[in-house]
């Protein structure tokens, strides 16, 4: 079967392999048939030769951790042929420590989890995958043709579900969100706020393009000015940039009481000057929290599954910027000037 793998570490070393073994019993009971996988900035990432791991014994990593598949069979009976199904990404480590003991393995304290398609576990980008039923997350039909947002929708589900747990610290009525960064995290961090009735802001350097008027039919507001400029003070800021000097701004920029989720990744190697001083005094006088989030459990997976089924179907193919079969897989992970989510088709 066709797969899209690399050799992790050499940078450009992504190939489409024609003979790539059918996956594995041992890789879980549920056999499915792919359907498209989403493509993000890990990919990337990994395709220069930054980071991936192959599984144990294996020179090549398969790639692809966005995924949408079709049932084709399930000897468990947990799911049936034809349901549409996406594929959580991390495994807990075998240990296991604490947290992956009990289903917490996105809080993983010891760094042994395993992730599809990015540290020592085959993608989905692969014409067939296996998974185990508990990691194996159904769909409503009606995402037949979005249901590979359900991963970066898992992390914003996350990323909310700590911010609500962190505000009930105290009587809290949050009325405004700043989210900063409207790639795909950030406009479905912002699809999650307006889903809670708050007054969704979004922020971003962009001034043409999708961006703007997706923003807008969420019934939000878009900005393109710095932080320092917005004339408001979020109570709950979803940073996704990772940019140092937007981190640090919204710090600032926080409500009294305020909540701001990390939820960008930044790079290393640069640096900004900063009043250490003046940041924790802002921090510590007006009761704020500053949070990081990443990755997702089950409970964020079926959370993000049921955002998803509620959203505005035509809204949720509007950050879909390109469609590209299997056959296209080197244009597909081109990145082009007005790309939002770029996905690979293996099958319809």
């Amino acid at each position: 079967m066709r797969a899209v793998t690399v050799t992790p570490g050499v940078a450009d070393s992504l190939e489409l392999v024609e003979d790539q073994p059918e996956p594995a019993p041992e890789e879980g009971a549920v056999l499915v048939e792919a359907l498209a996988v989403g493509i993000c900035g890990t990919d990337h990432e990994i395709i220069s030769g930054q980071y991936g791991e192959a599984p144990p014994g294996e020179r090549r990593l398969v790639i692809g951790h966005e995924s949408l598949g079709r049932v084709l069979e399930d000897p468990t009976g947990t799911l049936q042929p034809g349901d549409l199904v996406a594929g959580i990404v991390r495994h807990p480590d075998p240990v296991p420590c604490p947290n992956c003991a009990v289903g917490e393995w996105d809080m993983c304290r010891n760094g042994r989890y395993t992730e599809h398609g990015i540290k020592a576990l085959p993608g989905f980008a692969r014409e067939r995958w296996r998974i185990q039923p508990r990691f194996a997350v159904p769909l409503d039909r009606s995402l037949g043709q979005v249901g590979m947002l359900l991963e970066p929708t898992s992390i914003v589900a996350k990323a909310w579900d700590h911010i609500e747990r962190i505000g009930h610290r105290a009587e809290w009525q949050p009325q405004t969100v700043l989210v900063t960064g409207a790639g795909p995290i950030g406009l479905l961090a912002a699809l999650l706020a307006s889903q809670r009735g708050l007054a969704v802001h979004v922020l971003d350097l962009a001034t043409s393009g999708p961006k703007p008027d997706l923003v807008r039919a969420l019934g939000a507001t878009y900005h393109s000015v710095p932080v320092d400029q917005l004339d408001f003070e979020p109570d709950v800021v979803v940073e996704c940039t990772g940019a140092p000097s937007v981190v640090l701004d919204v710090m600032y920029k926080a409500a009294p009481n305020g909540i701001v989720c990390l939820a960008g990744v930044s790079s290393g190697g640069r640096s900004i000057e900063l009043d250490a001083g003046a940041l924790n005094r802002a921090l510590v006088l007006e009761n704020n929290v500053v949070f990081g989030s990443v990755n997702a459990n089950r409970r964020h997976w079926d959370i993000a599954a049921e955002a998803l089924r509620r959203a505005d179907q035509l809204w949720l193919g509007s950050l879909i910027s390109r469609r590209v079969p299997v056959s296209g897989y080197a244009d597909a992970y081109a990145s082009g000037p007005d790309d939002i989510k770029v996905v690979l088709e293996f099958a319809v």
